[in-house]
């Protein structure tokens, strides 16, 4: 458990204030909760804040390309076992939004916090965490993020001298690399599905052999490690053996995959399996994702996908063929203003479903469509594609600021 601390100081506390009010003032005028511009104006009068606010707490966090916001929630829940968490649930992710969300944790015992990968060896640097969690590296907002080696490396560099317990997917070749410079790391038998980003060695440049279930490097000998903790089917096997079985709300491989890496990082704070397991049962959507919102007689599952590896994983979780989806994607901001991503999603694998394409770029997807030789059907709104849709269940797949503006319409 972390030890008391010294209380926060005026400054400090002026900082907080602050923030909240800013944080009210922008909800007031309907921009969203207002923990960004809270965090933001609380730092600009405290540049220690997050530190301080940390201080007191046993801090967790969990960052990746993919499934950091679930992840963050599964965890969140399971630590809830031992006492109270604070946490960004609703994906607030970098300096500002985590100052936020620690704001309102004075009187819990944990903190689970998601961090976006570029920021993630800074928030650790300033918050001592005592467990980080990565899952994947992928690419994404090119125009934003790094290439992916070069977030690796960045993680390498940053956690090195991290003193906290490390909990890291021993599938993703990218990840083991940036973990491996830490000197207490749990490895986690947890997958990944998308490998495109994983053929060359980080270590070396060398081509990666994948032998099986195994991945190694011809040249330099880099290769995966032996994990503790492993997703089997629908059981997470513990260090000592023992199958642990996952019953989730969530649908889809990946979120068992996120499960598994959850009880782990449960279990360095003393909480069993089984019981992680049972308190994951809880969580039936995660800010929206996964939820089935009923609509003008139709039941239309909102699904969120990103970036490549997000939108593969997706495509397993939808029902087959005839069941319509609803395609949106937008190049706002919070997306990524390069849509070229659209290229490397193999969207041969939608054929038979009758397609409906919105968002403010739904006429790139329709070429990417075009060229996949998918059927589809372009549409000026998300209320347009659903009434072309019959009466029934609906997939709708959607980016980031896209799955927002859906939810606003259909009234999630």
């Amino acid at each position: 458990m972390a030890g008391n601390t010294e209380p926060l100081s005026p400054r400090s506390k002026l900082a907080v204030t602050a923030g909240r009010a800013a944080a009210a003032v922008s909800r007031a005028a309907g921009r969203g909760s207002g923990s960004v511009i809270g965090g933001k104006v609380a730092l600009r009068l405290d540049p220690d804040l997050l530190a301080r606010l940390a201080q007191h707490l046993d801090v967790v966090l969990v960052s990746a390309t993919n499934g950091k916001t679930t992840t963050t929630r599964l965890i969140a829940e399971a630590l809830r076992a031992n006492g109270g968490v604070v946490s960004n649930a609703l994906g607030a992710n970098m300096p500002a939004g985590i100052t936020s969300a620690l704001a309102g944790g004075s009187d819990s015992q944990y903190a689970v916090i998601e961090v976006d990968e570029k920021y993630l060896a800074g928030v650790a640097r300033d918050v001592t965490p005592k467990a980080i969690a990565l899952l994947n590296l992928s690419r994404d907002q090119l125009d934003r993020a790094a290439e992916t080696r070069m977030l690796a490396e960045h993680w390498r560099e940053g956690l090195s001298s991290s003193k906290a317990t490390i909990i890291a997917n021993a599938d993703d070749p990218l990840v083991v690399w940036a973990a491996s410079s830490s000197p207490n790391v749990v490895w986690v038998a947890a997958g990944q599905e998308w490998k495109d980003d994983a053929w060359s060695c980080p270590s070396c440049g060398g081509v990666l052999q994948r032998p099986g279930d195994d991945w190694v490097c011809g040249d330099c000998g880099f290769r995966r490690p032996v994990p503790s903790w492993a997703l089997h089917g629908d059981y997470v096997l513990d260090p000592h053996g023992s199958s642990w079985p996952i019953q989730l709300q969530l649908p889809g491989r990946a979120n068992k995959a996120n499960a598994t890496t959850s009880a782990a990082v449960a279990a360095s704070f003393g909480v069993a399996p089984q019981v992680a397991l049972q308190r994951m049962y809880t969580v039936a959507a995660v800010a929206g994702r996964y939820d089935v919102v009923a609509y003008e007689n139709r039941d239309i599952r909102l699904l969120l996908a990103k970036n490549p590896a997000g939108w593969l994983e997706t495509f397993s979780l939808i029902d087959p063929p005839p069941a319509p989806v609803i395609l949106a994607v937008n190049a706002r901001g919070a997306d990524g203003t390069d849509t070229s991503w659209l290229w490397d999603v193999d969207y041969s694998r939608l054929a038979g479903h009758p397609i409906r394409v919105i968002g403010d770029r739904r006429l790139d997807l329709a070429v990417r469509l075009e060229v996949a030789g998918v059927d589809f059907q372009v549409c000026g709104s998300a209320q347009e594609a659903v009434a072309t849709c019959p009466p029934g269940r609906i997939e709708a797949i959607a980016n980031y600021t896209a799955f927002q503006d859906l939810r606003r319409v259909v009234g999630n």
